[in-house]
């Protein structure tokens, strides 16, 4: 698929074609050579491809002011398990629910997408702050949980947490879509707060975990404003209103041996399992475009409705159901499989 690539902008009608072959790089780029007051609310790393992350939802820096990429797709192209290329039209609109944050790899081979494109400011502010625990890195997290999703919607602002030597320290990376002055303003007046936070002794919990690994990286990414509005089940993606952050937690390692990868991937299944006191429950939420393996995994593709579904609520809540009726209508041999694919029932 990365020879399907090509970004067809229409200014005029304020969309665009993708094929799924393309970056999201090269959707931004696209974008920004035919106008400085467009863009797109996609994920933040440019080599991503563009069928899989709308596929399973597209999270990203403007999520809070025009939610997730799959909350913007306004048509697509698909091959479906008999050969057939169908648009909107032809899918119909369950299949066309399906496909937009329903994970890839269930319903059919997506071709291209068309995006609707958002309006953006031609200057935008863009900086980061760096506090390691001696400079109140801490105290600062705690608050950022308070705060992050009840600014502007405009203020998106992400915290990268990991070890720095002999201290941890706490990156705070903001993207503010209008001008510095503007945003002095906000930092002066806003004050409002939640209750559903990780405490500062939870913090310090997460922190001496970090210390247990050789470069671990936990990421906390903002909710509240425009996802946080759209029903859950508007598409498949459900996270949505009740949540005030995503935590996202990773481990690196250079070394490619076996005692390598067990060791960080043992580290990071008792950061989960540290965690669980401080996250939702029943189910535990997660998000398919994170595939996480040890929710349940699938032999073959042929795992039946009640194995899936260990790992289905976990990344689509009450949207499995329907999902599972969508795949058992448009893939009943259940042609398109994988490790965590929808599961096909009989009729």
């Amino acid at each position: 698929m990365a020879n399907i690539r090509s970004v067809d902008v229409d200014v005029e009608d304020g969309s665009a074609w993708v094929q799924v072959g393309a970056t999201l790089g090269e959707v931004y780029y696209n974008i920004a050579e035919k106008s400085r007051t467009y863009g797109f609310p996609a994920g933040t790393c440019p080599t991503v491809g563009v069928g899989g992350h709308l596929s399973g939802g597209g999270y990203g820096a403007l999520v809070r002011k025009f939610g997730l990429a799959a909350d913007n797709i306004i048509d697509a192209r698909l091959v479906n398990a008999k050969g057939e290329i169908l648009d909107r039209k032809s899918m119909g609109e369950d299949l066309f629910w399906a496909i937009r944050g329903g994970g890839g790899g269930s319903f059919g081979i997506i071709l291209s997408w068309k995006i609707k494109l958002v309006p953006v400011p031609q200057t935008v502010t863009v900086f980061r702050v760096n506090r390691n625990l001696e400079q109140g890195a801490t105290a600062l997290v705690h608050k950022w949980q308070n705060i992050a999703h009840t600014l502007p919607r405009e203020l998106f602002i992400r915290v990268f947490m990991g070890r720095a030597n002999t201290t941890i320290n706490a990156s705070f990376q903001t993207l503010y879509l209008g001008k510095s002055k503007e945003l002095l303003n906000i930092f002066q007046s806003k004050s409002d707060f939640v209750t559903e936070t990780i405490s500062e002794t939870g913090l310090k919990g997460i922190w001496n975990r970090l210390y247990e690994a050789e470069e671990p990286q936990i990421i906390f990414s903002p909710y509240g404003g425009r996802i946080s509005e759209i029903g859950e089940s508007e598409i498949p993606y459900p996270h949505r209103e009740g949540y005030i952050y995503e935590i996202q937690h990773l481990a690196w390692w250079d070394e490619g041996t076996i005692e390598a990868s067990n060791k960080n991937i043992n580290w990071m299944r008792r950061f989960y399992r540290y965690m669980a006191p401080y996250v939702s429950k029943l189910p535990r939420a997660a998000y398919i475009n994170y595939r996480d393996l040890d929710l349940g995994q699938s032999r073959n593709g042929t795992a039946s409705y009640a194995q899936a579904r260990a790992w289905g609520v976990k990344y689509f809540n009450k949207n499995f159901e329907r999902l599972v009726q969508v795949k058992s209508k448009f893939d009943p041999d259940n042609f398109f499989r994988n490790e965590q694919s929808i599961p096909a029932v009989p009729a």
